[in-house]
């Protein structure tokens, strides 16, 4: 069970984000999840977006001059209390996976968890155990709803 993100590659310069955000913001594109992680050079922008609106955020972003790509992730329910990703990683760890990167959805949810995105080093081997562990993971519609 996988949904969509678009990765962003981003200049390390004053305001390149704040230039992204506007870009995609003029556009009617509502940030549902955000995370950057950076390099001396350059920026990786994760974004999770409605996915109706994906194909003109990438088309926007590409007339902006950046370059952007979409690839799957999981969104995974965690229980919203102490622990609750303590539970989710001793899972990860157990079937010897690892996080290659992790960050947390910004939308309230209906059930009170919270959402995580994962990106592992085996995207399926996560789902397949996820689901044998009774991990609640988000499909595209869901976040859609968010």
């Amino acid at each position: 069970m996988f949904i969509k993100q678009i990765s962003v590659f981003l200049e390390n310069n004053p305001g390149a984000l704040r230039e992204m955000t506007e870009l995609l913001g003029k556009g009617g594109i509502d940030l549902l999840a955000l995370s950057i992680a950076d390099t001396q050079n350059f920026g990786i922008v994760r974004l999770i977006i409605h996915s109706g609106q994906i194909d003109a955020a990438i088309d926007m972003l590409k007339k902006g001059g950046y370059i952007a790509k979409v690839n799957h992730v999981i969104c995974a329910a965690v229980p919203d209390r102490p622990l609750g990703l303590c539970e989710l990683l001793a899972i990860i760890e157990q079937a010897g996976l690892s996080v290659e990167y992790m960050y947390s959805f910004l939308r309230p949810s209906k059930t009170g968890d919270a959402h995580m995105i994962l990106r592992l080093n085996d995207g399926q081997k996560a789902a397949n155990v996820f689901a044998m562990k009774n991990v609640t993971m988000l499909d595209q519609a869901e976040v859609d709803e968010l």
